[in-house]
């Protein structure tokens, strides 16, 4: 992941993450990084300096903690140790935050996936070897599903043969 300073066309500044740079530029493109302040998408990088962690200044952090844990007042009598508080690990988040809208969006995704799965048979990778069969009449017609690629796709298209690419669940793009 890779946090980048960004500022809108009115010259609003923000930052934002992005999984790489790549990722950066073909959201930039498509229009789907805006600003939080005015919703422009004419959004650019806007000049940040690094952050180098120097053994200096990780020992100068050192040193402001130790002065600090100085500072703090000392209970008078001893205590016994709290219990360890269970630390719970928070579930990895999609990227992008979403509305109301597109999370009824990826919801209904997921249940056209349920019922794909459910009412066809998969057949893998010998897809458009099964669905040619199938509409020559050499074998008997039922639903189903595989993998084709694009170019197989538009041959079957072309030949009649009525195919529908399903897009991906929501989580495989994250």
């Amino acid at each position: 992941m890779i946090k980048y300073a960004l500022v809108c066309e009115k010259d609003h500044e923000f930052e934002s993450w992005f999984p790489n740079s790549d990722s950066f530029d073909k959201q930039v493109k498509r229009g789907l990084v805006d600003c939080p302040h005015c919703g422009s998408i004419r959004v650019s990088k806007a000049l940040m300096a690094p952050q180098i962690s120097t053994s200096r200044k990780k020992e100068e952090r050192a040193d402001k903690m130790r002065e600090t844990l100085a500072k703090m007042p000392v209970p008078p009598t001893p205590m016994a140790a709290p219990p360890p508080v269970p630390v719970s690990v928070p579930a990895p988040a999609p990227v992008a935050v979403l509305d109301e809208k597109h999370e009824e969006l990826r919801a209904a995704i997921r249940e056209l996936h349920e019922k794909i799965v459910a009412n066809t048979e998969d057949v893998g990778k010998q897809f458009p070897e099964q669905a040619r069969k199938m509409h020559d009449g050499d074998l008997p017609v039922r639903s189903i599903r595989g993998e084709a690629t694009l170019e197989e796709a538009k041959e079957l298209w072309e030949e009649g043969i009525p195919v529908l690419p399903v897009p991906p669940l929501p989580e495989d793009r994250n």
